[in-house]
């Protein structure tokens, strides 16, 4: 974890009611795909835990999606802000893991931590494939980005506008992989479990007070005891979540 401020250099919308803002200022401290950051923001007394989408050694990418006061209020934030950001948290995807056939299944903002990932898979020479979920066309992202690095995606959407209809695991073929990593609502994360055997790991999304251990606010049930989304998580292994 590192503490710093860092600077928005970008805050443009890129779907419906989701924006990409990057934050130029050290990023060392992001090690693996599926960590995050939590963000002060002006107005607001706790921070807000984001994802991070991708970075490089002086900037970080995040996707956010307007879902409340907090994120509402992001919207206005210029280039120039300068915000205390907290970094690196958190642990992330293993990557060992993946086999020869990895799939990665994203629902809405559960996408964007799946970029890194894929970024990196591929770099590893591994061919990756993706199901993505999004509420309407109009409101998914990261499409192109993902295809460029050369990933076979699939789409769905709950109302059947863009790709297949239904829910990210309605695009997924689960005969042709070797593991999966999935992050999205919690729903669809059950659900998945339910629907495969497929051995895999899975980023969960929990409300957070400190993000990064002492606060115990993010405390999900495993098969092992309790344990923190912000600290040991916030990616389990499927077989240690008590579902």
């Amino acid at each position: 974890m590192k503490q710093g401020l860092m600077t928005i250099t970008e805050n443009t919308p890129i779907a419906r009611g989701t924006f990409r803002l990057r934050l130029a200022g050290d990023a060392s401290a992001f090690t693996q795909p599926g960590q995050f950051l939590n963000l002060s923001l002006p107005g607001f007394y706790l921070r807000r835990p984001f994802s991070a989408c991708d970075w490089d050694g002086d900037s970080v990418l995040i996707i956010y999606k307007v879902l409340g006061q907090g994120t509402d209020a992001m919207t206005a934030l210029a280039p120039g802000t300068r915000l205390d950001t907290l970094s690196g948290l958190g642990r992330g995807f293993r990557k060992d893991r993946a086999g020869q056939a990895p799939l990665l299944i994203g629902g809405g903002v559960g996408v964007p931590p799946l970029y890194r990932l894929a970024r990196e898979l591929r770099g590893a020479g591994l061919p990756v494939r993706a199901a993505l979920g999004f509420n309407t066309a109009e409101e998914a992202f990261l499409v192109a980005e993902f295809e460029a690095l050369g990933v076979e995606v699939e789409i769905a959407t709950m109302d059947g506008s863009l790709g297949v209809l239904g829910t990210a695991l309605d695009a997924c073929q689960f005969d042709r992989a070797s593991y999966f990593y999935a992050c999205g609502p919690t729903a669809m994360l059950r659900a998945l479990c339910e629907r495969t055997g497929l051995p895999g790991e899975m980023s969960l999304e929990e409300r957070m007070g400190c993000g990064f251990g002492a606060c115990m606010g993010c405390t999900v049930n495993t098969v092992t005891g309790p344990q923190r989304v912000c600290k040991e998580g916030p990616v389990f292994p499927r077989e240690v979540l008590a579902w």
